[in-house]
């Protein structure tokens, strides 16, 4: 399997899009049964996965974002962690995409960040989750923090991560509305979540949004100017609606092609990586795929001084980033 970190800031890449909504589809209650359907019936996500490469998606993201310990636990799973893991890789590896990322979610566990053992305990979370792919290391190429709404929760994801793992990590927020705020209770913002990201080892540094092409183009460029780790987009989709003629603020993206224009948006701004989330189906990712193969990455700034994408040199790295993340901050 290709090296992953060697394509960092050179090719457009799109990721598959999320298997929970495509299970809905097909009558499956994912917030049920998709442990279940990982086990006992893995033919069911071989087809999906099938699909996604037919689409052209060069990197497959594993269905593994429950794999904390508390979420298995919450699902009746907690002694199943290897065996999902296992099963997941042996699922979107099958036909062969160029890289394999291992998704990871928030835990859910109620996290206090003026209290030490909180902290300690959701680190623990993600160290554990991310142990359970240690037999499998050959057979991906990064793990893929998704889906946090909380600069607290994804530093203790990352922390976790890099107790145990010098694998690439990819780290997604999901941003709440136009103006940058994260999803959660608080008002922390893109660009917190972007120091902590670079602070803490993650080499790729991502957002979800249901916004406007030109409004993730903007926070594209954000992230350019706070970082300089390749950035990826999701893109999320509302609904698919046959019915409607154009994009709205409410279903920006209400068809296929609706993301074509939004990926030639978001690679002008910097981005690398895309992806079609929410209720999006594999021709999204075609689409995404048709609007971005061959091309190369737009490199908005120049790359002098770049520190090498690899975590050989944890706390050189960490410094660096640190450093130009404060710097573009005004700290």
């Amino acid at each position: 399997m290709a090296d992953i970190q060697l394509r960092f800031h050179n090719d457009m890449l799109v990721l598959s899009t999320p298997i929970s909504p495509q299970l809905e589809r097909i009558g499956i209650d994912s917030a049920r049964d998709n442990e279940l359907t990982l086990l006992l019936e893995p033919e069911v996500m071989s087809e999906i996965y099938a699909l996604e490469s037919a689409a052209g998606a060069q990197c497959a993201v594993a269905d593994t974002a429950f794999m904390t310990p508390a979420r298995l636990a919450r699902s009746n799973m907690k002694g199943s962690a290897d065996k999902l893991a296992e099963s997941a890789i042996a699922v979107a590896s099958e036909k062969s995409p160029q890289h394999v990322l291992v998704e990871i979610g928030p835990c859910g566990l109620p996290l206090d960040a003026s209290s030490k053992d909180s902290l300690n305990e959701n680190r623990d979370q993600y160290s554990r989750a991310a142990k359970s792919f240690t037999a499998l290391d050959p057979l991906f190429d990064a793990f893929f923090l998704n889906g946090f709404a909380s600069c607290t929760d994804l530093k203790c994801a990352l922390m976790g991560l890099r107790k145990v793992t010098d694998k690439p990590v990819f780290a997604s927020v999901d941003l709440a509305g136009d103006d940058g705020t994260l999803g959660g209770k608080g008002r922390e913002t893109f660009a917190q979540a972007i120091q902590v990201m670079a602070e803490y080892g993650a080499q790729v540094a991502g957002f979800q949004t249901a916004a406007a092409p030109d409004v993730a183009a903007a926070f594209v460029e954000e992230a350019g100017r706070l970082s300089p780790l390749p950035v990826l987009v999701q893109l999320q989709v509302a609904k698919v609606d046959p019915e409607q003629n154009a994009p709205t603020d409410a279903n920006p993206y209400f068809e296929p092609d609706a993301m074509i224009e939004a990926a030639d948006r978001v690679r002008a701004a910097g981005a690398q990586f895309l992806r079609a989330t929410g209720n999006a189906t594999p021709s999204y990712t075609g689409a995404l795929v048709a609007a971005t193969i061959g091309d190369s990455v737009v490199r908005t700034k120049p790359l002098e001084g770049l520190p090498q994408a690899s975590f050989e040199d944890p706390d050189k790295l960490a410094d660096i980033l640190r450093n130009r993340v404060n710097e573009a901050l005004g700290n």
